[in-house]
């Protein structure tokens, strides 16, 4: 197999821009950030929401417009970027984001003939390959690799037919301080964004049944979106005494406010692996979660934190009042989650990463035109005879 040693492989990291608060972003800022200090690789981002010069950037605020002009715009810097990489790796989430963003990355990337990794991060994967077939195996099936953060995800990309494998997300944990939590206080965190399929609603009414059994308990309801003005009301509606919205809050900040609670309270209906149940853990709050989609993957019922079913906000409530009257369950819960949290780091995943990208690299460097053997095909491709489909 050829050796890469001459010259440090490089990687372009395709995902929406580090100025958007978003999983895909902070977890791209993240990788970026460890790839500096490796010496073989040479990583850069490549945004897909790319802002325009000065002169034109009035363009980007108008409705249809804006998605046309920054579209165009992503589209030329990747054709003139790409050239120079070895490895594209493209984050990805679903339905139209799709394609707008990782598709051209993809077809782009392959027609320069660099190597392809497609990062997919959505829980909403197992309805959107039902719902875009079209789209979705056209693109799958020209990448090399396929990475996802969690063996959840590996499980509903295996249903289609595509072969994935798991790399977690990483924290950093460095940043965020452990604090011991005796007694656990009845202070609450919700730190999603504030969009329906996270449900922070049924996070709301579960404080109102807090509320009621513990006067003194608070909610500090962290993230933004387009139910923000919803959820104020229906707070209001529900005559919650003790709640803060505090709106989006960058990474930076997030520490500092994982310290203000003792809980972390999630209700998603539809998820993956939520890098805020990882930073919960390395804090030292008790987790109370759903178990929508990979969220089991991450929180083990009963031993790093409690479970309740999807939509169930008297559930919710009473796990939170259950470890409130059962110290040394929460304090147990808490000690195990501190521990689970070395399978979220840098150390974890970086050979993982590293190992892919020189595989990817390899591959892309050989002579153009020969067929490849079997046991050389790509994972995500499938073969008949000897022909790649």
């Amino acid at each position: 197999m050829m050796k890469l040693t001459s010259k440090p492989i490089r990687v372009c990291v395709i995902v929406s821009s580090l100025d958007r608060l978003g999983g895909q972003s902070i977890q791209a800022a993240r990788l970026l950030a460890c790839l500096a200090d490796e010496k073989g690789i040479l990583a850069d981002l490549l945004s897909i929401n790319p802002r325009l010069p000065n002169a034109l950037r009035w363009l980007q605020q108008i409705k249809y417009i804006r998605t046309i002009v920054t579209e165009l715009v992503y589209i030329v810097t990747l054709l003139l970027r790409l050239p120079r990489y070895d490895v594209a790796h493209i984050f990805a989430a679903s339905y139209f984001s799709f394609l707008l963003a990782p598709a051209p990355a993809v077809l782009i990337a392959k027609l320069f003939g660099k190597g392809v990794l497609l990062n997919y991060h959505s829980g909403e994967a197992e309805d959107h390959l039902r719902r875009w077939p079209l789209s979705t195996k056209l693109i799958f099936r020209l990448v090399d690799r396929v990475i996802v953060p969690s063996r959840y995800l590996v499980q509903v990309f295996a249903r289609f037919g595509i072969e994935a494998e798991a790399v977690s997300n990483t924290a950093p944990l460095e940043h965020f301080s452990f604090r011991e939590r005796h007694p656990l206080r009845p202070a609450l965190l919700s730190n999603r964004s504030l969009e329906s399929h996270y449900n922070v609603g049924a996070v709301l009414r579960a404080y109102a049944l807090i509320e009621r059994r513990v006067p003194e308990a608070r909610l500090i309801v962290a993230g933004d979106g387009s139910e923000r003005g919803r959820l104020q009301s229906l707070a209001k509606e529900l005559g919650l005494k003790r709640i803060e919205f505090v709106g989006a809050v960058g990474p930076n900040k997030m520490p500092e406010l994982y310290d203000q609670a003792d809980i972390f309270v999630n209700a998603s209906l539809i998820d993956n692996m939520p890098l805020s149940l990882i930073e919960a853990f390395a804090c030292g709050l008790a987790v109370v979660s759903s178990n929508a989609g990979g969220i089991p993957y991450v929180v083990t019922e009963g031993e790093t934190g409690l479970l309740v079913p999807c939509g169930d906000h008297n559930a919710l409530a009473a796990s939170v009042i259950r470890l409130l009257d059962d110290q040394n369950l929460a304090a147990e819960l808490i000690r195990l989650a501190r521990a689970e949290c070395r399978r979220y780091t840098w150390v974890a995943t970086r050979g993982l990463w590293l190992k892919v990208y020189r595989e990817l690299a390899e591959a892309a460097a050989k002579p153009k035109g020969r067929r490849l053997k079997r046991d050389e095909a790509p994972i995500g491709t499938r073969m008949s005879g000897d022909e790649i489909l």
